[in-house]
């Protein structure tokens, strides 16, 4: 028999959410990354470069957090943007 509490922990690690990461890179501008996040994301001016500081000042931002399906759509956009990007598993 199993223990029902173990039961659950590893349901609700199997539903810990996934993020997107972007990461500064040498190459890209400023205001083009946050071009990328106004238009793919759409998300404000102020929040695409409040993204973006984030991105450039400490050398990566989370811009999405979400199943890894939906995540994995965004890396590879953002791929097609450019941008470095990775997924990971949001931390508990």
């Amino acid at each position: 028999m199993t223990d029902p509490l173990l039961d659950l922990r590893s349901e609700a690690a199997l539903e810990r959410p996934w993020i997107t990461l972007v990461w500064d890179d040498p190459v890209n501008l400023m205001s083009y990354v946050s071009y990328v996040f106004r238009r793919y994301f759409g998300v404000t001016p102020q929040e695409a470069e409040r993204l973006m500081l984030q991105v450039h000042n400490n050398g990566k931002a989370v811009v999405s957090t979400g199943n890894r399906e939906a995540m994995e759509r965004h890396v590879e956009a953002m791929h097609g943007y450019g941008l470095w990007a990775t997924l990971a598993k949001a931390e508990a």
